[in-house]
Order: structure tokens, then sequence, then C-alpha cells
């Protein structure tokens, strides 16, 4: 994590705010790159220290909701880019919005900042904002209230954005390799005018440098106006895809065209939903006017084809930088491992194994990191979709969302239904549950040395349950355990063995679940004790 660095003369040192969403873990590099000095503000800085460019940067702990926390984030910035809204379907949602936009407004005023850039989103002309989607009626309400904070302020407004591992870009590519022949709800033969993420994020750098007299936004998009039918038509033809069927009917409402995308795409009812939404209008751009501020490249914004193309080979080549799922749900469980000092007490159920490994630590690690996605969970795979499927239709995310990266994890990486928590390279991995539960759940993955120096692989489930609903579903799924939970610990280390034998002998060397001379199955540590083994 950088130290705070004077800023060089003439060049505005830039807070990013949502640094770990899709948008702005892409936008702080190019900064970067543009030779801006970047301050970063993120409610747990450890997700964002696996980044590639973590160390160029510095990292503050806040908040947008906080005023005091932004007082310091903003001290010393010339330009601030506002990257977060949310996502979430709760009723309180829009008044979240609402207040952290005027938070941040006023602290920028406040602070002195020169400029405020906002990435907000496209809404179609000659409709009223009252018949507008809770989610595109909250997004053009920021953008008022950041205009109007007595700050310089650029709001860009985009459509559907291309590119690896956007949300937009997973929700057609899906629908479109899966479903060659599709009922599909009326809006597909909306028109749309759809923007590669390098255009976007080239106007995102390009409004540092406006002047301060242009207070205004500015609908953004790529040379390509086109329906969502055509969009899955050319994705199809790109992707070397046959030509696929698609017929629309009138009924499928935004709500259950977002159940029907969940269930056929990574993306989850909850995030289609609003996306859904944003298509039942025409959205195409008003003017160009960005191009008087922010030039367009040599030869042009990039067009529809050529941005699936380089999705499409990112995905690939296994380069996807940030997802859609980079940033964190709403209603995802936020509290701390129940290992750190502040954990507030209770039932904590755990299930340990450990095995002996005949192969190296560093064979052993490389499995371990490469949990998930493609290569599964090692264990009673049905017993993992079934539980993947209860989760889509209770509205969760299910166990779809894959991996960013092939090989490679880092702090914040959405994993299927888990997100990484923690990272010790070559030692520990801990994931935290993001499926629904009646409670909290974690997933750690450990390598170690026993007394004789033979690698050792360590398994630990833990559970605190919320109400009586949590104690009912850990004892209910308790008895199959052994199935999941151990056939997953014999199966990692039988492919680490595979992959690279060594003269050691495999077998099992730890307890069974509950033989820590506690009740079987329950930890219970009073609150601030660490729970079983160190972590």
């Amino acid at each position: 994590m950088a130290t705070h660095q004077p800023t060089p003369p003439g060049q505005a040192r830039c807070l990013v705010t949502g640094a770990g969403g899709y948008i702005g873990g892409r936008l702080v590099p190019e900064l970067l790159d543009a030779g801006y000095p970047v301050r970063c503000l993120a409610r747990t800085p450890a997700h964002l220290a696996d980044h590639p460019w973590a160390d160029r940067v510095e990292i503050v702990r806040g908040d947008v909701t906080d005023a005091t926390s932004l007082r310091a984030a903003l001290r010393g910035i010339g330009v601030a880019y506002y990257l977060v809204h949310s996502m979430g379907s709760g009723p309180d949602f829009e008044e979240t919005d609402r207040r952290a936009a005027r938070t941040f407004a006023e602290q920028a005023r406040a602070a002195g900042v020169r400029r405020i850039v906002y990435l907000g989103g496209l809404t179609p002309r000659d409709v009223p904002e009252e018949r507008l989607s809770p989610h595109l009626r909250s997004r053009a309400e920021v953008g008022r209230i950041l205009l109007d904070s007595g700050v310089p302020t650029t709001v860009l407004r985009a459509a559907v954005v291309i590119g690896s591992g956007s949300a937009s870009f997973e929700m057609l590519r899906y629908l479109t390799e899966r479903l060659p022949v599709m009922v599909t709800p009326s809006w597909v033969g909306t028109r749309v005018q759809p923007i590669a993420v390098r255009d976007v994020l080239r106007c995102l750098v390009g409004s540092a440098r406006m002047p301060p007299d242009v207070s205004r936004s500015f609908d953004i998009g790529g040379p390509d106006i086109l329906t969502y039918r055509e969009m899955m038509i050319r994705y199809a033809a790109v992707a070397g895809l046959p030509r696929r069927l698609i017929v629309s009917v009138p009924v499928l409402t935004p709500r259950l065209s977002s159940q029907w995308i969940g269930l056929v795409t990574p993306v989850p009812a909850s995030l289609a939903r609003p996306l859904a939404e944003s298509l039942r209008y025409e959205v195409v751009c008003a003017d160009s006017d960005i191009r008087r501020h922010v030039p367009d490249p040599p030869g042009g914004p990039v067009p529809f084809d050529r941005a699936l193309a380089l999705a499409l080979q990112r995905v690939r080549d296994a380069q996807v930088a940030t997802r859609w799922s980079s940033a964190s749900l709403p209603g995802a469980p936020s509290d701390p491992l129940p290992t750190d000092p502040d954990w507030a007490g209770g039932s904590l159920y755990t299930d340990e194994r450990a095995r002996a490994v005949a192969a190296s630590p560093a064979a052993l690690w490389r499995v371990i990191e490469g949990i998930g996605g493609e290569n599964g969970w090692y264990s009673f795979p049905l017993a993992w979709a079934v539980r993947g499927w209860f989760d889509r239709f209770a509205g969760g995310v299910g166990l779809r969302r894959g991996r960013r990266d092939a090989q490679r994890l880092r702090v914040g990486d959405a994993l299927d239904f888990w997100r990484v928590e923690e990272i010790e390279r070559g030692r520990l991995l801990r994931l935290r549950a993001e499926m629904r539960l009646p409670g909290l759940a974690w997933l750690e993955m450990a390598v170690e040395r026993d007394d004789g120096g033979r690698t050792r692989y360590r398994q630990r489930a833990l559970f605190h349950p919320r109400g009586l609903a949590g104690q009912v579903y850990w004892w209910g799924v308790a008895p199959f355990h052994a199935v999941v939970f151990g056939g997953m610990a014999r199966n990692i280390a039988r492919t680490a063995e595979k992959a690279e034998p060594t003269a050691e002998k495999p077998g099992e060397t730890g307890e069974k679940p509950g033989e820590t001379g506690e009740k079987p199955g329950e930890a219970g540590e009073k609150p601030g004790e660490k729970p079983g083994a160190a972590s």
C-alpha cells in the first residue's frame, strides 16, 4: 500500500470510490498510467491489497455515508470519482443512495475539490422520471445531487457497458450461448446504444481535465444503435455460434424476466432485474457533446462487434481484470470472522478435517487456489449443484458466478457462492459464504507441515447460526458433512498427489468433526477467543 506522496505540480490527485468494483478497479490503473496520483476509499482496505496496482496508490478506510471518514479521504483531492450505488431491491436503497450522495457532495465542497466525476445510467428521453425503474430513477437523482453540490461536476450517462466480466456482457453472453432457441420478453426489440468499457474509462479519465466552467451531464455511447435481439444475433456471429432463433412475447414482466435471466445466466435475479428494467425503454444518446472535452481516439469509439471480440478474447485468455461480481452484493454478510477480537460471541459450529498429503506444499496450494468455477469443489457435485439451485430460487447468487481468473485468486474475488476474504499465499485461503443462510458461514483451506515435515492439508468449515432457524439448519445438514466436506478433503489431497507425487504416504491425521473437547461440532468459545485452530 503506497504512502502519501506529494502531488506533482499541475496534476490533480484523484480519489476513487468503488475501487473494488467493476469500473473502479479498471479506472485506477488508467488514471495511474495517465500520470495522476490516486487515493482509493474502501470500507475494507484489505480487499484492495491483492490488486496489481495496490502498491502504486494510497488506500484509506472509509465509507461514502460517513462524513468523518470522507472528510479525511477528500483532503488534498483535486478530482473525486463517485462510482458507488446500490443495486439491492430493498425498500431503503433509494434513501441510502440519496444520503450517500449528499454526504459526498457536502464533504467535497468543504474540502475544496475541483471536480466530481460520476458514472450514472442513460435514461430515456420523453419518459417521465416517475415511470422509470427505481434504480434508474435513483441514479438520475444521485447525478442531480452531485450537480447541485457547488463543485463542478461531470455526470457521464451510459447504457449497456460491454467488456469482459461486465454484468451486461455476461448476461448477453450466457443467454446467447446457452439458448439456441429463445422465448424472450418484448424488450429485446428495444433500441439501445451500447458502449465498450475502454471508451467508458477513456471518458472517465478525460473528465478530470474538464475546465471549471463545465458542470453538466453527458451521454456516452458507442457508434452502434441496436436492439437487444440484434445484439444477441451479432454476439452469436462473433462467437462463431449458429444463428439463434429468438421469439419475443409480451407476457414476461421485468420480475419474470429477471428470474428467467437468473436461471440461465450467472447474474442473480436481484441484479438482473435492474438490468432488465433499464431495457424497457429506448436508451440512445441525445447528443455527443462529450467529444468537445474528451476527443474520440484515432478510429473513433470501439464498434459493438469489436467490443465483443475484445471481451471474448479476454475471457478465453483468462485476463479478466474485474467482474460484475467484484463488488459485494447487497445483503451479503460483512461481519468479521469470529476469530476477530470484536466478535460478539454466541454459538460457533465447526467441521474440521486434516490429511497428510504426499505432495509438496506448492502442489497442494495450486489445487486450493484453483478451487471452484470449472474445477468444481472436489466432492459430491450433485449436492453442490442442488445447493446452488436452491440458492438461486431463494434469490441468492447461486453457484454459477465462477471465477475471475482460472488459477489465481485475490481478496474480494467472488468464487461461485463464496467470496475470498483472506489469502496468505501458499498457506491459507478463507472464503465467506454469500449464499442465502440463516447465519454466517466461512470455509478455510490451509497448507501446513506436520512435526515430521510432511505436507498437511487442513480444512475448516465454520457456521454462526442466527436464531432457531440457524440451529435447525446446522443440525439438519450435519449428517451430510462426512460426504461433502470429508470427500472434499480427500479429493483435494489426491488431486495434489497426482499433480506432484512425493514419497509421503497420505492419510487422515486430524480430528473428526467436533473432536475438540467440546460438544460435537461446536467450538464453544467465549467472545474474543479464537475458535479451534489458530487462523
